[in-house]
């Protein structure tokens, strides 16, 4: 028993030795670790750049190369050349757009009017243009007001008139061949919108407006061989039917609205004027009566 308290005491020996740091030498299983070595390697690693090893080893980390960072682009440059491409871009379709509009005839244009009736195409022969005295019956027409047809001698004002009362179609048509645009409306449509029309024809040469009995919508537009139908005054159609075709429409073109054999009166039953008195020849002129006998000596 003796004898194993002794080796114990050899065991241990060399072990308290090394864990205070001395110089102790091997011990019973192997050699002890040596911590001057490992703070050397520690300190190699990190003058090479190098993570020292973990507490299991593993592979040294490569250093890590520092990212540039670009200064900011100026953008300015590219934003003022895109906003003068834009712009360039922007002139030259305007430019083209208004060659190509300056082109378009007008009837062209009254083509591209949404729900406009041609009826010059629809049915040319209802357009027939004769003067006739007195009533004219309208009832055989495909529309209603007529926008062409046979009428009378005397044409309805159209200096931009508004008309409170019904007026006669045959006067209305008249002022249609000279180039009008008739505006109609439903006796009963309200006065704001009755209004909104007015706007759009007082001060306006080949315009004239009425209330209409019997048509099927609120509003209707009447040139001469086209028709447009809108169910309010605000209808952004009835200005252009109104640029596009007053006169350009004219079956007459060149025809007055504001002098000559017109009618300014409203109601529905025609007027036949009486035709203008022409001028007599006086003395001297060819066919002319000279009042002293022509006695003038020789």
């Amino acid at each position: 028993m003796g004898m194993s308290t002794q080796h114990g005491d050899r065991d241990r020996t060399p072990r308290a030795k090394a864990a205070d740091g001395s110089s102790a030498g091997k011990t019973v299983r192997g050699k002890a670790p040596q911590p001057n070595a490992k703070r050397a390697g520690t300190k190699s690693a990190l003058k090479a750049g190098m993570r020292p090893h973990g507490k299991g080893g593993g592979r040294p980390h490569r250093r890590v190369a520092p990212v540039k960072i670009n200064e900011g682009r100026n953008w300015m440059p590219i934003a003022l050349f895109t906003v003068v491409v834009l712009v360039a871009t922007s002139i030259i379709g305007y430019a083209g757009w208004s060659v190509y509009e300056n082109g378009l005839s007008w009837s062209d244009r009254a083509k591209r009017i949404d729900g406009i009736v041609n009826w010059r195409e629809e049915n040319p022969n209802v357009l027939a243009a004769d003067h006739k005295s007195g009533v004219i019956d309208y009832s055989a027409m495909p529309m209603k007001p007529p926008a062409g047809g046979n009428h009378n001698a005397n044409w309805q004002r159209c200096q931009g008139d508004v008309y409170s009362a019904a007026i006669a179609t045959e006067h209305a048509i008249h002022s249609m061949e000279h180039g009008a645009a008739w505006i109609t409306y439903q006796p009963g449509l309200p006065k704001d919108q009755v209004d909104v029309l007015a706007g759009l024809v007082r001060g306006n040469d080949y315009r004239l407006m009425s209330p209409y009995e019997g048509q099927d919508t609120p509003i209707s537009l009447q040139a001469w061989g086209y028709q447009l139908k809108v169910d309010n005054a605000r209808d952004a159609r009835i200005a252009t039917f109104l640029s596009t075709l007053a006169p350009q429409a004219a079956k007459e073109q060149g025809a007055t609205c504001s002098s000559g054999a017109i009618i300014t009166e409203t109601g529905t039953t025609p007027r036949d004027l009486p035709p203008p008195q022409q001028p007599q020849p006086g003395a001297g002129q060819p066919g002319g009566v000279d009042p002293d006998g022509g006695n003038h000596g020789g």
